[in-house]
């Protein structure tokens, strides 16, 4: 080997042993020194309810963050909840506000608004001792399924109710007929009382840990189950929901940075299939399971409900786009959908066990019922296809 040569590979020796060494011996970059976003002052904050599915999530954030929280409610559900706080009683459909009168707060939280005259009383009580009314509406202001534009944003027109029928509404129950026509009565209270100081969120459908609906909660514990699942109509076409912790988060942060005006609060960042979710729901589980799609025009034909016998399932006719943009851009953040299902799972296991869900979803012989009449159906169109791929006898010749 040449001088040259043998120079030039110890040269390259020397540099691979000095490169660790140089890499050991450079400054360690520079802390980072900005400094951490200022806590948010501690508020003084009014739930109204706060003790069912949506309240315990938004207290529990509220006093993590250091924040004075107080309750009024009927004291009727789940009153062992949060024993440590300050829970003023009264019923908002016997018009008793007695408990709240005199009283001053940073903000006022209505998660239990159904009835316009109980909004209005709640926000004009307030107007002169609170500086931020935040109602949590819904997504159904819109309309109902099938009446709906295919892309709904907060400037879509809202439903009305009429006046004669608004003046009969004293209590919750009687306001479930006109459940979203009202809400956008009530939304138009809160800012009637209190013009800009109004936070008026408009959610999806709200899952998670605690949902007793069973709307969402019944696919993760249905396949969870195991064996084929009927699942339906279009495997593409896109649900949305959001998860109660974080609209609770989000519901908080816009207290915290003082957030008004309209918003729709529903999933996600990006567009999500049905397909998507329940294989999210598969991949929770280690039961094996097998999602049968069928399509919507046999779920019509044997008179299939949407949402309620089929959870999440909304035909196509009736599936709109809900715009989420404007509170994305105020700092609403959705959490992964295979936390939530994992999450609501354990919750669904731990909370209810093998009672049967009869609430929402197919009772197990219908579904049974379902998925052999599909079944049967679909091998029926393939027995043309299998006989005409048969392969034909060969002609028997004939001896001479």
């Amino acid at each position: 080997m040449s001088s040259t040569r043998r120079s030039f590979l110890s040269s390259l020796a020397v540099a691979g042993a000095a490169a660790p060494l140089a890499g050991s011996l450079r400054a360690a970059p520079a802390p980072d020194r900005t400094p951490p976003a200022p806590r948010p002052a501690p508020l003084r904050i009014l739930v109204l309810g706060g003790t069912a599915f949506l309240g315990p999530p938004f207290v529990r954030a509220a006093l993590a963050n250091g924040h004075e929280v107080t309750l009024f409610n009927r004291g009727k559900t789940n009153p062992g909840l949060f024993p440590q706080l300050e829970q003023l009683r009264g019923d908002r459909d016997r018009g008793d506000l007695e408990s709240l009168k005199g009283r001053t707060f940073d903000a006022v939280v209505d998660t239990s608004g159904y009835v316009p005259s109980h909004v209005e009383a709640t926000a004009k009580l307030f107007a002169g001792k609170s500086k931020h009314y935040q109602f949590v509406s819904t997504i159904s202001v819109y309309g109902s399924f099938g009446d709906r534009p295919d892309t709904i944003d907060e400037d879509t027109k809202v439903g009305t109710v009429e006046d004669e029928q608004v003046a009969n509404v004293n209590q919750i129950r009687q306001a479930m007929p006109f459940y979203g026509p009202l809400k956008a009565r009530c939304e138009a209270a809160a800012e009637a009382a209190m013009p800009g100081r109004v936070g008026n969120i408009r959610p999806g459908l709200i899952v998670g840990p605690g949902d007793a609906s069973d709307r969402f909660t019944w696919w993760p514990a249905r396949i969870d189950k195991g064996g084929q699942v009927l699942c339906p109509g279009d495997p593409d076409g896109h649900v949305q929901f959001v998860d109660v912790r974080d609209l609770a988060a989000w519901m908080l942060h816009c207290l915290e940075h003082d957030v008004f005006g309209v918003y729709n609060v529903t999933g996600f960042h990006g567009r999500v299939s049905m397909a998507e979710v329940l294989a999210a729901c598969k991949c929770a589980t280690a039961t094996p399971a097998e999602l049968v799609f069928v399509s919507e025009e046999f779920l019509r034909e044997n008179k299939v409900q949407a949402y309620m016998q089929m959870p999440l399932w909304i035909p196509r006719e009736g599936r709109s786009m809900v715009a989420n943009a404007r509170g994305i851009e105020k700092g609403m953040k959705y959490r992964p959908i295979g936390d939530t299902i994992r999450d609501t799972l354990q919750w669904a296991k731990t909370e209810r066990g093998d009672k049967p869900w009869t609430r929402t979803g197919l009772k197990p012989e219908r579904e049974q019922e379902l998925l052999a009449k599909w079944q049967q159906a679909e091998g029926g169109k393939d027995e043309p296809a299998k006989q005409e791929a048969q392969p034909q006898e060969p002609a028997k010749q004939e001896k001479k």
